[in-house]
């Protein structure tokens, strides 16, 4: 399938979710990333913020376990910028404030701003993915400009609600691999 073929597909599937089911999987999600995840001292895990009407998988499982259980571990959000299509990124701590943007997403205000530099690990949203680790989000390219931004070392892991697809038929030369995806039952690696 072609991504905006996907994109539609996938959209519709996750609307078909009840906010329970969206809850159940994003906690077991949350489980697996933490089957996998051996946190440093210093490391920055950059975490996306959900969009509740969306059905997005519920993040705030992970942050909160990496606040209470990993507290030398720093957590990082990102503003979106509509007019080039880019973000800032943030820390975001347990007293940070949050306004929701006008697509729902949650931001943090006057928080420390860090660099993508300082990212050593990206939950990067996807509505789906296939075998090779190429990915199909919203459109706007936000997270590709944002990942070719990163140092080669940081990690990028997708979370899906859904397993992969075989194959996605339009992925262009440019387009960057996850390193893994994680979704409810299962983690895939790419590199």
């Amino acid at each position: 399938m072609r991504k905006s073929d996907l994109r539609k597909a996938y959209l519709a599937k996750r609307r078909s979710l009840s906010e329970a089911e969206v809850e159940e999987l994003s906690q077991q999600l949350s489980d697996r990333f933490f089957e996998a995840f051996a946190p440093r001292a210093g490391q920055t895990v950059h975490v996306f913020l959900p969009i509740q009407q969306h059905r997005e998988i519920n993040t705030w499982h992970i942050i909160h376990r990496l606040w209470t259980e990993f507290p030398e571990v720093r957590v990082a959000t990102s503003v979106s910028h509509l007019e080039d299509c880019s973000m800032t990124h943030y820390l975001l701590t347990p007293t940070t404030q949050l306004l929701v943007n006008k697509w729902g997403i949650p931001e943090p205000v006057q928080a420390q701003q860090i660099s993508e530099e300082e990212i050593d690990l990206v939950l990067v949203p996807l509505l789906a993915f296939d075998l090779q680790g190429h990915r199909v989000g919203y459109g706007k390219g936000f997270y590709d400009r944002f990942l070719a931004l990163l140092p080669k070392s940081s990690q990028k892991q997708g979370l899906s609600l859904e397993p992969p697809i075989p194959q996605i038929e339009d992925v262009h030369p440019l387009d960057l691999t996850l390193d893994a995806v994680i979704t409810p039952t299962q983690i895939y690696r790419f590199s």
